[in-house]
């Protein structure tokens, strides 16, 4: 088991989402910080640094996986999780040759979560 408190960032464009998702990460202990959107996404990594990011692919204004080669520019070891409804396989390998960690499709569930930011093996 990793160490608790992990700071981790979620970025969706629903409100509901975030709130959910919030609920599941402060309930493993970790600090949560939120962006609406893949601009304020990568300016929220900048400033925070993360130890994980939960990142929507459709999004306003810069969408995920636009955020996700910003975040890898800044920070080649950054752990991006993608975290969508719209899965589709071309997508998803994008998002993974631009350096996603994962991808997990919504709705998730908990041990998802825990297992993505190591908290469970």
């Amino acid at each position: 088991m990793k160490s608790r408190a992990c700071p981790v960032l979620i970025c969706d464009d629903s409100m509901l989402i975030r709130k959910k998702l919030r609920a599941t990460l402060e309930e493993l202990d970790c600090q949560v910080y939120e962006a609406k959107n893949g601009l304020e996404c990568v300016e929220m990594f900048k400033l925070h640094t993360p130890h994980t990011i939960f990142l929507d692919i459709v999004m306003p204004e810069l969408d995920g996986l636009e955020a996700l080669k910003q975040i890898k520019q800044c920070d080649k070891s950054a752990r991006v999780i993608m975290l969508s409804s719209t899965g589709t396989a071309k997508k998803l390998l994008e998002a993974l040759k631009n350096g996603a960690t994962d991808f997990i499709q919504k709705p998730y569930t908990k041990d998802q979560i825990a297992k993505a930011i190591g908290y469970i093996e």
